[in-house]
């Protein structure tokens, strides 16, 4: 085909998204308000840092403690029960605790599972005896004295992941584990989970783990260096000072003892929230607070795969757990038994409010299009953005039918864009939502965005794309 015709054409069909889009703003042009109280930070880890309990395992996909608290405030819940289908770490199943409020998380990733159970445990357990083991094993350092090691089960993509002074080191710890008691062995095994990636040659870079070229693994044509790497015991005893410092009621509860108030309880659900939200009661929960994956290509089975080895997954469970995600990758393939899981009437709806979405089937066809011209950097790209928003819309019909009328959704994510067409997943979300039976109240939009990726900016030049925040209420009909 003539590379002319080929470049007016796409031109042609970005041109009928753009509309399509413009038109779907409008609609929501009066629910989509700057947020001057919110930033970048809020929405994301960095603002846990420094929290107690909540900094013990950097997850950098969740977001804050404090934006959850934010939230509570703006929403006025004072009591009831809060859920979270897709937990992460549990930001907002403990923060809503602190409050008093009993909350429901549902995971599928067994890292983010692991730090939920471990911190749930460490906060309802014996508190004194636990500080006692971290007291010992800070000073004694008994890994130090093991004769013995547990191997390392490195997967794949985790070989060579490590200087080769620290995975014996690693590998003592792990068997001095065997010598403590189950509660305390997993609070120290979890310590060293969490160090993980300090002590690696990789870094967490969304779609892939980046490689520091000391491994010996070629990955780019640019060598990236990661800076300075702790050795184990270094960044070991740091975490252990880390989680016993945290360790108190006055630290890990500061919620309850400003407030008098009795802390919440809190259920961990492991597994998809596609299988996993379909038997849940009718009109059981009063709010609802999350954050799902985005449709931006991230692969957490890849930059968790340390993490992942370590909590002993294997490489059929991993691409199990890929393929059970919510579709963000250009790996997922259409899942099947869908139709199983779900009743028929929300399986009709949300079926019917994906297929009738303009905005979204037009982007669909643009991309395919793409596709069949060999235009789009990657072919899987409209699979998955096609299968996200028919997974999402399942999602967001189930917590229509899970929710009490009058209570909130609120949910975080951006918008993303592919081949040069913007898509805005704020707004399709909550054309989705409208039809569910919520009424949308507002879209927060953060004052600052993000950019698009090089390889976007270069063919289509720089578009700042919206951060959001929606907060959809469940009508009375």
């Amino acid at each position: 085909m003539d590379h002319k015709i080929v470049t007016q054409a796409v031109q042609n069909a970005l041109e009928t998204v753009q509309k399509r889009n413009a038109a779907l703003e409008a609609r929501f042009a009066d629910k989509l308000k700057v947020n001057y109280q919110l930033n970048r930070q809020l929405v994301s880890f960095q603002a846990n840092k420094n929290k107690p309990a909540y900094r013990w395992f950097r997850y950098k996909e969740s977001f804050s403690e404090a934006l959850v608290q934010h939230l509570l405030d703006v929403l006025d819940l004072e009591s009831g029960r809060v859920l979270d289908p897709f937990a992460g770490v549990g930001t907002a199943l403990f923060a809503a605790s602190e409050r008093g409020l009993d909350a429901t998380g549902i995971e599928l990733l067994p890292v983010g599972c692991e730090v939920m159970e471990v911190r749930q445990q460490a906060q309802n357990g014996d508190v004194a005896a636990l500080r006692q083991v971290l007291e010992r094993w800070r000073r004694e350092r008994p890994w130090k004295q093991m004769q013995s090691a547990k191997p390392f089960a490195h997967l794949h993509i985790t070989r060579q992941a490590f200087p080769e002074e620290t995975q014996p080191e690693l590998e003592k710890y792990l068997a001095a584990l065997e010598l403590e008691t189950e509660s305390a062995a997993r609070l120290l095994r979890f310590a060293a989970m969490c160090v993980l990636e300090d002590i690696s040659y990789t870094r967490k870079d969304g779609q892939y783990l980046r490689w520091d070229h000391r491994s010996g693994r070629r990955q780019g044509n640019k060598p990236f260096h990661k800076g300075r790497i702790a050795s184990f015991d270094e960044a070991i005893t740091h975490k252990l000072d880390e989680i016993y410092a945290d360790l108190q009621p006055s630290r890990l509860l500061p919620g309850f003892f400003d407030n008098l108030g009795q802390q919440g309880s809190i259920e961990i659900l492991r597994g998809s929230c596609l299988d996993l939200l379909p038997p849940l009661e009718t009109a059981s929960f009063d709010g609802l607070i999350t954050s799902p994956p985005y449709a931006n290509r991230y692969d957490y089975t890849r930059t968790y795969a340390l993490e992942l080895a370590f909590l002993g997954v294997g490489e059929e469970e991993i691409r199990a757990l890929r393929q059970a995600m919510v579709s963000c990758t250009v790996e997922n393939r259409a899942k099947t038994g869908l139709a199983s899981s779900f009743s028929p009437e929300v399986l009709a709806r949300a079926s019917a409010a994906f297929t009738n979405q303009q905005a979204l089937q037009t982007i669909l066809n643009y991309l395919e299009w793409q596709k069949e011209t060999k235009t789009l950097n990657n072919a899987g790209i409209p699979r998955m953005v096609s299968n996200y928003f028919y997974e999402l819309a399942l999602v967001i019909f189930e917590c229509a039918r899970v929710l009490k009328p009058g209570a909130a959704f609120v949910m975080v994510n951006d918008n993303v864009r592919y081949g040069g067409a913007t898509i805005p997943v704020d707004l399709i979300l909550s054309d989705f939502a409208e039809q569910a039976g919520f009424s949308v109240e507002v879209i927060w939009v953060l004052p600052t965005g993000k950019g698009n990726s090089s390889q976007q900016m270069g063919a289509h030049g720089r578009e700042e794309l919206r951060k959001c925040i929606y907060i959809w209420r469940r009508r009375n009909d």
